[in-house]
Order: C-alpha cells, then sequence, then structure tokens
C-alpha cells in the first residue's frame, strides 16, 4: 500500500479573488481569515486596510514590506512619535502609497490607540459576531459590510481613529479572523 499523494497547493480550491497571483495565494493560504492579535498586528492591519481604500489589495501587498520599514514596523509608539518631518519623509518614500489623508491618519490612529486603556486589539476583537452565520456559497454572497463593522467604525472615531468606514473595518475583520468569509467550496472553509 502506498501512502496517499498530498493534492499539490496550486490545486487546492480557493475563494476566486485568491488565485491570480502567487502574492493573493499565500496571503489567501496563509493569512486571511486566521484569527490575528497583538497590538502592534493589529495596528498594522488597520494601516494597511485604509491604505488599500480606492486601491487594489495586490498593490498593499507588494508593498507592505516597504510599508514596515517606512511606518517603524508598524509599532504603534513609534508611529505615534512621528513627527512633521516624519510626515515628509512617508510622502516622498515611492515604496509606499503617498497619499496625505492616509498617512496622516495611520499617524493619528498610532495616538489614538495610545490611548485605548483595554488595548487595540481588544478593542477590535470586541466587535467579532458572536452569532453564527452561513457560508458565503460565492464570492458574490461575501458582504462588503456588516452591523458589527458599522458599530466598529463608530466606536473607533468616537475614540479619535480616522479614515477607518464600515468597509475598511469589515475588511480587517475578514483579515484578521473575526469573520471567516472563505467561500464554501474554499480548502480554507472551516466545517
Amino acid at each position: 500500500m502506498t501512502a496517499a499523494t498530498p493534492t499539490p497547493v496550486a490545486d487546492l480550491p480557493r475563494c476566486a479573488w485568491a488565485t491570480s497571483t502567487p502574492e493573493y495565494v499565500a496571503y489567501h493560504d496563509e493569512e486571511w481569515g486566521t484569527p490575528l492579535h497583538g497590538d502592534h498586528a493589529m495596528f498594522e492591519r488597520l494601516c494597511l486596510e485604509a491604505f488599500q481604500s480606492g486601491l487594489s489589495w495586490i498593490t498593499i501587498l507588494r508593498k507592505r514590506p516597504a510599508f514596515r520599514a517606512a511606518f517603524a514596523g508598524f509599532r504603534i509608539e513609534a508611529v505615534a512619535a512621528f513627527t512633521v518631518d516624519d510626515e515628509a519623509r512617508l510622502l516622498a518614500d515611492a515604496g509606499i502609497v503617498r497619499n496625505r489623508a492616509k498617512v496622516t491618519a495611520a499617524i493619528a490612529n498610532a495616538r489614538a490607540a495610545l490611548e485605548v486603556p483595554e488595548g487595540l486589539d481588544a478593542l477590535v476583537w470586541s466587535f467579532a459576531p458572536t452569532a453564527l452565520r452561513a457560508r458565503p456559497a460565492t464570492i458574490a454572497d461575501v458582504p462588503a459590510t456588516s452591523p458589527e463593522s458599522v458599530a466598529m467604525t463608530k466606536e473607533l472615531k468616537r475614540r479619535g481613529f480616522v479614515f477607518v468606514g464600515p468597509t475598511t473595518a469589515y475588511a480587517l475583520m475578514q483579515a484578521t479572523g473575526m469573520v471567516d468569509d472563505h467561500v464554501a467550496s474554499c480548502f480554507r472553509a472551516a466545517g
């Protein structure tokens, strides 16, 4: 009797959005929808989701190493201490998305995150849905927002965060595993 040959990674069924580039495949298979914790990790995802607004996610994925270098590894305390000179440096950095509103939002959000007594991770995860919902059959069944993402947005804004709308909040929830939007046919779909 021979051992079963594992299915090649390339042959696994995936969510339709995740198949066009190797970066998407790796992100889908290793990160998207996987529970993520930690204040700095959550801050990075919050920033990257905001930078993605209006752009394709592949742009952000490809620039992620440059974002990490430019934003001090997304260490909240370091970004909160950024000065006008740092803002100018970021706006001149061709390795990242050079959008003034998004750059200033990242700095403002670091400062707001420092003021969250329970920590950014705990605050964001407090909006994770508790009710089970049907797994999306297709990508068309995946919502852009949810009641929880709307509530998260309101609370983040109340606490001084900017550039975080319900769609960005929902994308954050998907990226960090608060919601599992892998389609039913995807190998990552939970039972």
